[in-house]
């Protein structure tokens, strides 16, 4: 039995043919699969409990596929995300992983290649599990950082760059890597994407 038997895929594609393959292939290796034709059914769905990650096609009616990735953030409602298109270019492929997206697929893809980013995505969702009950934690862990490190947090959060984040601070960028790798320490945090769970459930409620 494979090792993410019991994560979900939630499918967030109108093409209707290509989603079905996807779920096909998705499940013959032990993998639940959700379907939806656009982001507004996905954002509107009740989600279930245990790991899951997220499958989206940039190009989406409505809100597009990277702004989806960016709504979930901006909520505290991330998830492991990969994005796939057929128009992809590089420029958009840097912003999806800035903003912490597992993988960005160019179509057509191999299924070998999806299954990979699945099972990493499905793998950061199992130690990300970050949510409203972790706020007092979240909070004490927040409070040992250095005012550096806290900087460094919220810019790394925010979707920048080391050498975005360097410039910006003033400093060299092997001391935001420092700084960075600290701060992640100190939260407990995983991922990129972990992190930035963190920070948005901190910006939601930031006094207890």
């Amino acid at each position: 039995m494979s090792v993410d038997s019991l994560g979900t895929v939630h499918i967030v594609d109108d093409d209707d043919l290509l989603a079905g393959a996807l779920s096909s292939l998705l499940r013959s290796v032990g993998h639940t699969v959700q379907l939806y034709g656009s982001a507004d059914s996905f954002l509107t769905a009740e989600l279930g409990g245990g790991a899951s990650c997220l499958l989206a096609d940039v190009r989406l009616p409505g809100i597009s596929g990277l702004e989806l990735q960016e709504t979930l953030r901006r909520t505290g409602r991330a998830m492991p995300i990969i994005l796939m298109t057929g128009f992809g270019d590089v420029r958009m492929s840097v912003q999806a992983m800035k903003a912490g997206a597992i993988d960005f697929l160019e179509k057509p893809f191999r299924d070998q290649d999806l299954l990979d980013a699945v099972s990493v995505a499905l793998s950061v969702a199992r130690t990300a599990r970050v949510g409203d009950n972790d706020l007092p934690e979240i909070r004490t862990r927040a409070a040992s950082l250095t005012p550096r490190e806290r900087d460094v947090f919220t810019l790394v959060a925010a979707g920048d760059l080391n050498k975005q984040i360097a410039a910006k601070l003033g400093v060299q960028e092997v001391t935001v890597k420092m700084h960075r790798g600290a701060a992640m320490r100190k939260m407990g945090a995983q991922s990129i994407a972990e992190l930035t769970r963190m920070a948005a459930l901190l910006e939601r409620s930031p006094r207890g």
